[in-house]
């Protein structure tokens, strides 16, 4: 067994670091974030991620995991998962994958690992962390070990991906792919794939940039359908007989800490990437759009009361990074509309929440932005008695046109002309 540390302890490094714990490794999590150590250090987290908060206790319990504010010098594996965001102007922002790898300056010896999991721009590890690296003094490749193995997780799925799903592991030579896959044989039931650093950099990027195209062209259906009169959500359905085709859900945007941040990664290293830069600029118009819909039914934003169901960035998760919602909320404010929100999963990180019921009095507008499983089946009548206005607008295609307009409101789809 190895002692593994991983610096980065939020929703990609306190899995991984939990799931190596189970294997009986010891696993110190590092992390600044001193609210983020003191629960875990208890067996308690911060995040929401089902099954993780019973494993954290487990591990926690058996002395397999433990997590600090300061990079220990003890260990044989340094796995970086810190954020990547990016900045105003669209390019990635590499403070922390810079911050991180100079913190393993002082701590690595002969024969350990590193590996950055972090989402990354191509040449990451070779541009910017072996500069850095070199600086211990030892023989990158032969007595420091360095890859970049992405993760591939699915939020609400994290702990059975990170067992099953396939591996990509991109070493710097031969030697450290082989040593790293080694590594992560221990957690992973699904194939290892050996590749070069930069090569596993872009896979991961492209992962990403495939679903952010295939969403953008889904959305665009969902503008042209508005203009000409027709349902996207038919028209979706129907193509979507054709055996080669499977067209994506249109819906206000595109959020999260992957697809929504990853194609610039693409578009600020590479100026052949026109198509992925447009489609980034469809999803992020996605918001805008939702909201001059909302003005156009109600007749203007200003001094109107809007219900808000959902902020997430996708549904039954509290992770409300890049959320198209709360680009959306931040307009509407800024057009002078009241918002009333109601986000069961994430209450604890904003303000104002109401419930379900509570959220729609008063309103002029009731507006879908999540389709969360609390939503799933509300009280139609109960819950538009107290509306201003009786205006419903779902952009998820998640209730019911039908129940929606028996319980005596005007029902708006998006995408639908």
């Amino acid at each position: 067994m190895k002692s593994i540390c991983v610096i980065g302890i939020g929703y990609v490094g306190l899995p991984t670091a939990a799931m190596f714990a189970s294997k009986g490794h010891r696993v110190v999590g590092f992390d600044l974030n001193e609210k983020a150590v003191n629960a875990l250090n208890k067996g308690e987290i911060i995040i929401e991620e089902p099954g993780l908060g019973d494993l954290v206790k487990k591990v926690v319990a058996e002395g397999n995991l433990t997590a600090q504010t300061t990079c220990p010098d003890d260990c044989d594996v340094y796995i970086i998962a810190v954020p990547t965001p990016i900045n105003e102007d669209k390019t990635a922002d590499m403070r922390y994958v810079e911050a991180a790898t100079r913190s393993i300056v002082p701590c690595v010896r002969k024969g350990c690992i590193v590996i950055l999991e972090s989402t990354s721009p191509p040449r990451t590890v070779t541009d910017l962390m072996l500069p850095i690296l070199e600086e211990t003094g030892l023989k990158i490749g032969e007595e420091l070990l360095v890859a970049h193995s992405p993760e591939r997780i699915l939020p609400g799925r994290v702990l059975e991906e990170l067992r099953t799903n396939s591996r990509i592991v991109g070493g710097i030579n031969q030697k450290s792919s082989e040593e790293v896959k080694k590594v992560y044989q221990s957690i992973v039931e699904g194939e290892i794939y050996i590749t070069t650093s930069t090569t596993a950099e872009m896979c991961k990027l492209m992962e990403n940039t495939f679903r952010d195209v295939n969403i953008a062209l889904a959305n665009e259906l969902a503008k042209m359908s508005e203009e000409l009169g027709v349902n996207a959500w038919e028209v979706i359905r129907l193509a979507n007989q054709h055996p080669r085709v499977n067209i994506l859900s249109p819906g206000p945007g595109v959020g999260g800490h992957c697809i929504a941040l990853d194609p610039w990664f693409l578009v600020e290293k590479s100026k052949e990437a026109k198509l992925i830069r447009q489609a980034r600029l469809n999803n992020d118009g996605m918001p805008e759009f939702v909201m001059n819909k909302i003005s156009n039914i109600l007749g203007g934003i200003s001094g109107k009361t809007i219900a808000i169901f959902g902020a997430t960035y996708k549904p039954n998760i509290d992770d409300i990074r890049e959320s198209p919602i709360m680009h959306l909320i931040d307009m509407l404010k800024g057009a002078g509309a009241l918002i009333r929100l109601c986000e069961p999963h994430a209450a604890s990180k904003l303000e104002g929440c109401f419930d379900m019921y509570e959220a729609a009095e008063g309103a002029d507008m009731l507006v879908l932005g999540v389709n969360h499983d609390q939503f799933k089946a509300p009280d139609f009548t109960k819950l538009l008695a107290g509306m201003k206005q009786k205006n419903v607008l779902d952009t998820r295609n998640f209730w019911n046109e039908d129940d929606v307009k028996a319980a005596g409101a005007n029902y708006y789809l998006l995408g639908k002309g």
